[in-house]
């Protein structure tokens, strides 16, 4: 894009053509066979779960942890008429099938979940979610949807749909692995990407930054005030024309063409007086902006340190597609407070729920795979195991026994810049384990052999 002065340009009215409605919220609809009508998604049928196992429960007006075995879209249906829950949701975060047409395996080679769906059955499978789930979130809440190269952009279109185009805030790049020895005739596939909405324009924010280094700050500070105090130099104008104080002439000096100064001259005038406004040898002036102002360098919309554990050396559950922790203590620390409720609908092995109940949220999560179901009860009791060697376990030294896992939700051996070490954490046994009517004894049963150790 060339550089200069962004300018709105009115353009005539184009003839009108017929073509189909479209949502209100956007101009730019996806079609595709099988698109189901909102209001026909709204009145699925809710699903009948009942109480398998219920932990150390204190809801205290507050509504207790939920993790629910089934198929998320009638479970989804259900929350819809819990006053608890509907309209209380602060975020969302889900991971769901890529559309890879891949059956995932965990470490001991069982069948994880099965992500075979592709094309508009996907994207309708996602589509009805989206929708229930935007009834779920509060009006100040936000949703990250967590995507790959194969569907992301298709869905993009259906979040415009769905939350409207006006409340997209971020496409976010994430490196997933570090490069490799691509042998395909392309560039290397490194990356995958997150989804930001918002329900509404008033939401929960806190600007994640990173800390500065020796190297960043110096360059990024290069002057210092007699007393030692760093700062760089900004301007003081800002795009656009004004004709009021902001539009007029300041110490007889004009903002440059096409623009107006940021404050209006009495507040530029106090500045000065404070000597945080620099003048150049030819009379032009900047502002001063101080190191010690500020608390760190905020996070841009492309995300280096947040690789897969399997591509790193930190403890992991063995659950195929795990995501880092620390990718999601970003997130849910960005876009909710301590005590709000947290909801991801695609939980697997529970690394959500495991870092919004260390970051002091409360979480409701739903799984349809079991083996998501039982890879999470085994994190809630005895944590981890250390990426490595699947087949032989790790010995205590000098012993011939296995070693046990401790309880950590371990972040990097290396912690990427701003994130801080997490403490160790007790097992997590404050919520209920709710499975739909149907499912079946064995199953049951299996979930059953997990959560003792949890009473």
């Amino acid at each position: 894009m060339a550089t200069g002065v962004a300018r709105t340009l009115r353009i005539k009215e184009p003839t009108a053509i017929s073509q189909p409605s479209m949502p209100d919220n956007t101009d730019i609809a996806l079609s595709y066979a099988g698109k189901r009508d909102e209001r026909d998604i709204l009145r699925t049928q809710p699903s009948i779960t009942r109480n398998l196992w219920s932990g150390n429960v204190d809801v205290n007006g507050k509504t207790p942890n939920y993790l629910c075995y089934g198929d998320n879209l009638p479970i989804l249906a259900a929350m819809l008429h819990n006053p608890y829950i509907c309209g209380q949701v602060r975020l969302v975060y889900i991971d769901p099938p890529y559309a890879t047409r891949s059956i995932f395996q965990s470490r001991t080679q069982e069948t994880s979940y099965e992500d075979l769906l592709e094309g508009a059955h996907y994207v309708e499978f996602i589509r009805e979610r989206l929708i229930l789930l935007r009834e779920l979130l509060a009006e100040d809440g936000s949703i990250y949807v967590h995507l790959d190269k194969n569907m992301a952009f298709q869905i993009k279109l259906i979040m415009d749909e769905v939350f409207g185009a006006r409340n997209f805030r971020s496409l976010i790049t994430r490196r997933k692995r570090n490069p490799k020895n691509y042998t395909r005739r392309t560039y290397g596939n490194v990356s995958d990407y997150i989804l930001f909405y918002t329900k509404s324009d008033d939401y929960v924010w806190y600007r994640p930054v990173e800390g500065w280094s020796i190297e960043r700050s110096a360059k990024e500070y290069q002057y210092a005030e007699k007393d030692g105090r760093r700062y760089k130099k900004v301007p003081i104008h800002a795009p656009g024309v004004r004709n009021g104080a902001s539009g007029q002439p300041w110490r007889g000096v004009n903002p440059p063409p096409g623009k107006h100064w940021q404050y209006v001259p009495s507040t530029l005038e106090e500045m000065d007086a404070r000597g945080d406004i620099y003048w150049s040898p030819n009379g032009n002036p900047r502002r001063k902006v101080y190191l010690e102002d500020s608390d760190g360098v905020p996070v841009q919309d492309i995300w280096l340190d947040y690789p897969d554990a399997h591509n790193q050396n930190i403890e992991i559950t063995g659950y195929p597609t795990e995501k880092n922790p620390a990718l999601l203590a970003r997130i849910i620390e960005a876009s909710s407070n301590p005590g709000d409720l947290v909801l991801d609908c695609f939980s697997g092995s529970g690394t959500t729920l495991a870092v919004a109940a260390q970051l002091g949220r409360r979480w409701t999560s739903i799984d349809s795979s079991s083996q998501a179901i039982v890879a999470t009860l085994r994190r809630f009791s005895s944590g981890h195991e250390r990426m490595g060697d699947f087949v032989s376990p790790r010995k205590e030294a000098g012993s011939g026994k296995q070693a046990q896992a401790s309880f950590t939700l371990p972040l990097f051996d290396v912690l990427p810049p701003g994130v801080s070490a997490a403490p160790t954490q007790p097992p997590i046994s404050d919520f209920t384990l709710l499975v739909e009517q149907s499912s079946d004894a064995q199953t049951l049963e299996k979930l059953l052999q997990c959560v003792p150790i949890l009473a």
